[in-house]
């Protein structure tokens, strides 16, 4: 018997925004869209009538603002969401405001009339739509204070064996469904001495820029979205810009980054695949892998080959995973050293990197 399709309600203030997110999400046969609405009161009658197992939520709407209606379905009946955001750059903020509000992920909103864009973002929308159905939502409480399946060979260069002694350590994150608020546990929690870290989120473009500011501001470490040629150094962490590929590079004894384009690898870009096989080949075994949240498998086959080259692994452990989807596949395929819960993730880290 085929398992029951997932069920969709699209809010949006945009009637052709509504149209063409339930063209999109209504061509996958997985995904049905059950209703749409032009406002949350709208919404709230719609869930009345039939509970979806995933909303995908504007903003910036009349009468109520999607924030305000979120807090409302997170306090009173958790409801996977999925944020559909024009808000980029300083906007973004009340996006991230969101994701700690407990929506699970971010998608860019349709650039309307753009064929090309829904060519491009079809697989994202619809994979986006999966995971948050796959998602644990937790009740808010009040806060204190389709693609060709690439490997990593389509973006990384023949390798070069040749390479200066180090001792320098460095460390590789990836992450996605889940991830941003992950991420900012893990680096709030690390000091300013932290070997220099590189991370790959799957985030749309324009929003990991002010994604990594706002880290920047939380955390002790500096936070920056790469740049190609940006050195890897201790007390920084460096974010792979949405849209683009992210490698560690090796010159002498200075870590730097490169970043890339290239065609999806693992159905994404930037990929986790080619980061940590990227530092697999370039720092081996002074690095530590660290794999958190997300759906599908981007990552797995990268942390085994960082494993391999002598690095130390280190998956969160399903318990505190929102989608326990990249962590199990990287133990599956035999990748990781240690699985720990989300809370210990950064003593483990600095424990294997000092």
């Amino acid at each position: 018997m085929a398992s029951r399709k997932i069920r969709v309600l699209i809010v949006d203030d945009s009637a052709v925004v509504r149209q063409t997110l339930s063209n999109v999400l209504s061509s996958d046969p997985e995904i049905e869209v059950i209703a749409t609405a032009g406002d949350p009161f709208v919404a709230a009658d719609r869930i009345a009538e039939q509970i979806p197992d995933v909303i995908t939520l504007d903003i910036e709407m009349p009468r109520m603002d999607g924030l305000t209606f979120l807090k409302k379905i997170m306090s009173q009946h958790p409801i996977p969401v999925v944020i559909c955001s024009s808000l980029a750059g300083e906007g973004a903020q009340s996006t991230f405001r969101a994701l700690e509000y407990g929506a699970v992920d971010i998608i860019t909103k349709p650039k309307l009339g753009t064929k090309q864009f829904l060519e491009d973002s079809r697989t994202s929308l619809c994979d986006a739509v999966k995971a948050a159905a796959l998602s644990k939502v937790r009740v808010l409480r009040p806060s204190q204070a389709v693609q060709p399946k690439l490997t990593a060979d389509a973006i990384l260069s023949p390798a070069v064996h040749a390479m200066a002694e180090t001792t320098e350590k460095i460390v590789a994150i990836g992450a996605s469904t889940g991830g941003t608020e992950a991420l900012k546990t893990l680096l709030e929690a690390l000091p300013a001495d932290t070997p220099g870290i590189v991370i790959v989120q799957h985030m749309p473009e324009l929003f990991t820029r002010a994604f990594a500011n706002r880290l920047d501001g939380l955390c002790n470490i500096t936070v920056k979205e790469a740049e190609t040629n940006d050195s890897v150094i201790r007390g920084r962490a460096l974010i792979a810009p949405g849209n683009h590929h992210l490698l560690l590079k090796r010159s002498g004894a200075r870590y730097f980054v490169e970043v890339k384009d290239g065609p999806l690898v693992c159905r994404h870009r930037p990929s986790v695949d080619v980061l940590f096989r990227s530092a697999a080949r370039y720092a081996g075994r002074n690095a530590v892998g660290v794999i958190l949240t997300g759906m599908g498998d981007d990552g797995a086959r990268g942390m085994l080959e960082m494993k391999q080259a002598g690095a130390m692994t280190i998956a969160q452990d399903e318990a505190t995973c929102v989608v326990f989807g990249m962590p199990k596949e990287a133990i599956k395929l035999g990748g990781v050293d240690k699985i720990v819960p989300l809370p210990l993730v950064a003593g483990t880290m600095l424990a294997h990197a000092r």
